[in-house]
């Protein structure tokens, strides 16, 4: 027989759990962070682009000299940046089972999935797209100042594992011919991932968004709280 005290109580507490994990995820959109003070914003300098999927955000940024060069890196990692029609270089941070092997949802395994809810090591991925790229409905536009995407360039890279200096591609990993894998800094969690790397980078360029933002969802709601001005 059921012990009706006790899955009262069990019913209970998975109510309480719901509300305090619905408050944090709501909280943490709309507290802005930093808290009590905002990077002060000089001329808009460069357009960045924060891609989001239902469960991923990417950063985009254009490519000129200065960017080719910077991230020439990548070319021989199989993303052909010098390649003419590339305009954008899509980065992202994620977790290694999860972002390798599953480039779709056809592909969804039990144990990436296991990993991604746990602990894993991290990947960054790069990826290249034309300039229609501005035109995809997944795509927010946020202006930075100089320095704010200077910034935003120097977090990139230190999210990059080094070795004498130079990232580690990792090989064969890629999804396509227009992209490539690198060993990355940090440990995944998808309560501190993806979405949380992408806030994060935001911030280090002056942008502010929200306190917590583990999913795409609440990145944006806080950006559309928080950053109105760009």
């Amino acid at each position: 027989m059921i012990n009706r005290p006790s899955l009262t109580a069990g019913l209970k507490f998975l109510g309480v759990f719901c509300i305090v994990v619905a408050a944090a995820l709501f909280f943490g959109a709309i507290v802005p962070r930093p808290l009590f003070f905002s990077v002060k914003s000089g001329p808009p300098h460069t357009t960045i682009l924060v891609l989001s999927n239902p469960i991923h955000t990417d950063i985009a940024i254009p490519l000129d000299a200065a960017s080719r060069a910077r991230f020439a890196f990548v070319e021989a990692a199989g993303a052909p940046i010098s390649h003419p029609d590339a305009a954008w270089l899509i980065l992202g941070w994620g977790g290694r089972a999860f972002y390798l092997e599953t480039p779709a949802w056809a592909d969804l395994k039990p144990l990436p999935v296991f990993k991604a809810l746990t602990v894993d090591s991290a990947v960054m991925h790069v990826a290249l797209a034309r300039a229609a790229l501005t035109e995809a409905p997944d795509a927010r536009a946020v202006a930075l100042d100089a320095e704010g995407y200077a910034r935003l360039l120097d977090y990139i890279e230190r999210s990059f594992t080094r070795k004498d200096g130079q990232p580690l591609p990792i090989p064969g990993a890629g999804y396509g011919e227009s992209d490539a894998f690198f060993e990355a800094e940090g440990w995944f969690n998808a309560l501190i991932g993806c979405n949380t790397w992408t806030a994060a980078a935001l911030r280090e360029a002056g942008v502010t968004t929200g306190w917590w933002t583990p999913l795409p969802q609440l990145l944006a709601l806080s950006l559309d709280l928080h950053d109105r001005e760009r």
